[in-house]
C-alpha cells in the first residue's frame, strides 16, 4: 500500500494528481489476496490467479448476454479458450498443492503453529485430519477454495474501496471526520497498526454505509436442504431462493426516508441498530453461510483508507460519471478517477 501511494506522489504536479483509483485497488487486492493464499509460492500463486483473471473476463462478456440453456456447453472459440484456461488453472494448482503436500509429508509438519498463508492452512487440515463430524478435506476442495478465494477477496475488496473513495469525494465534511479520527489515533503518517484499526469507529461507519449503498455483491443464492417454514410460507426441499441484497439496503421500511443518501452516522451504535430490522445489513451474507473472509476485507480496507488519509485530500475528477453497473458485482462503469492533492 505504501509503495502505491508513493507512485501517487511522485506522479503529481504541483501537489495534485488524478488517478484511476478503481484499477490501483484491483492491483493491491490482487496483491494482498496472493500472499496471503500462496505466501512463500507467492510467484506460482500470481501467475494462477492471472490465468483467472482472463477467464474471469469470459464470464464477464457471458453474463451480459441473454441467457441460451446449454450455450456453455457448444465448442465455441471464447467457450474453448475458456475451457484451456480453467484446465491451465487446475493443473497449475495441482501441481503447486502436489508439491507442498509432498514437502509437509515429508517433513512432518503437523505442528499446531499458526500457518503462514492460506494454502498451508488447508494442507496441514488435510494431512492432519478434521474432527469426526465434518468430511475430510480433498486436494479438490483445496482447488476450488483457491479459486474461490481469488476471486471473492479480489474484486469485492476493490469495490469497496472504489466506493468509500468516491463517496468520500462526495462528501468532503465526512472524509474530514475520518482524516481527523486517523490522524488522531495513527499519526499523521505512521503506517496504522492492527491495535489502531480497532479504534477507527468514524472509518468504520463509514465503510458500513458504502457497504450499504453500494455492496459488491448484490444479490446471493441459498437452496434449502430440507422442507421449511419461512412465515407463512411452506418452501420445499431444494427451493432455490435469492436475496436481493442490493434492494434490502435501499429499503426505506427498513432503513428511513434517507436510504439513498450517504448517512455514515445511521451506524453510530452499531449494525444490529442501524435499521429497523437487525439483519438489514447483509453485505457478506448471514449466518453459517456468510462469508468468511470479510473481517480480512475489513481490515485491507480500513488501512488502505486510513494511509490514503494521512497523505491525501481528494475530490472527485471533473471527467467522472456516476453510473453504478452490474457486472456479476456491482461496478463504477465509467470508472472511478479521483483527484489527490499532498497534504
Amino acid at each position: 500500500m505504501a509503495k502505491m501511494l508513493d507512485k501517487w506522489s511522485a506522479k503529481s504536479y504541483e501537489g495534485n494528481v488524478e488517478i484511476e483509483v478503481s484499477e490501483c485497488f484491483e492491483t493491491l487486492a490482487e496483491e494482498i489476496i496472493t500472499r496471503t493464499a500462496f505466501g512463500s509460492s507467492y510467484e506460482d500463486g500470481r501467475a494462477i490467479f492471472e490465468l483467472q483473471a482472463q477467464q474471469m473476463v469470459y464470464a464477464t462478456e457471458a453474463f451480459q448476454k441473454v441467457f441460451i440453456p446449454g450455450y456453455r456447453f457448444l465448442p465455441t472459440k471464447k467457450n474453448r479458450n475458456s475451457w484451456r484456461l480453467e484446465t491451465g488453472i487446475r493443473k497449475s494448482l495441482l501441481k503447486l498443492i502436489n508439491q507442498r503436500i509432498k514437502k509437509y509429508s515429508s517433513n512432518m509438519v503437523v505442528s499446531d503453529e499458526c500457518p503462514n498463508d492460506l494454502l498451508e492452512l488447508m494442507i496441514k487440515a488435510s494431512l492432519t485430519g478434521t474432527n469426526q463430524t465434518s468430511p475430510p478435506i480433498t486436494v479438490h476442495d483445496i482447488v476450488e477454495e483457491c479459486k474461490t478465494f481469488f476471486f471473492a477477496g479480489k474484486h469485492t475488496t476493490a469495490n469497496l474501496l472504489t466506493w468509500t473513495t468516491v463517496l468520500l469525494a462526495m462528501h468532503p465534511r465526512w472524509q474530514e471526520l475520518a482524516r481527523e479520527e486517523v490522524v488522531r489515533v495513527c499519526g499523521a503518517r505512521d503506517i496504522p497498526s492492527k491495535d489502531d484499526v480497532g479504534k477507527l469507529k468514524t472509518l468504520g461507519m463509514i465503510l458500513n454505509e458504502s457497504l450499504r449503498l453500494y455492496p459488491p455483491a448484490v444479490a446471493a443464492i441459498r437452496r434449502t436442504k430440507v422442507d421449511a417454514q419461512l412465515g407463512s410460507l411452506k418452501i420445499p426441499r431444494g427451493t432455490e431462493l435469492l436475496i436481493p441484497i442490493l434492494a434490502v439496503h435501499h429499503d426505506p421500511g427498513l432503513w428511513g426516508d434517507d436510504v439513498t443518501e450517504f448517512n455514515p452516522a445511521r451506524f453510530a451504535y452499531g449494525v444490529a441498530h442501524a435499521a429497523k430490522y437487525p439483519m438489514a445489513f447483509i453485505p457478506f451474507g448471514v449466518g453459517a453461510r456468510g462469508c468468511i473472509g470479510q473481517n480480512l476485507a475489513i481490515l485491507q480496507a480500513k488501512l488502505a483508507i486510513a494511509m490514503i488519509l494521512q497523505r491525501f485530500s481528494f475530490d472527485l475528477a471533473p471527467t467522472y460519471q456516476h453510473a453504478p453497473a452490474v457486472l456479476m458485482l456491482l461496478y463504477p462503469q465509467y470508472g472511478a478517477p479521483i483527484i489527490f492533492q499532498k497534504l
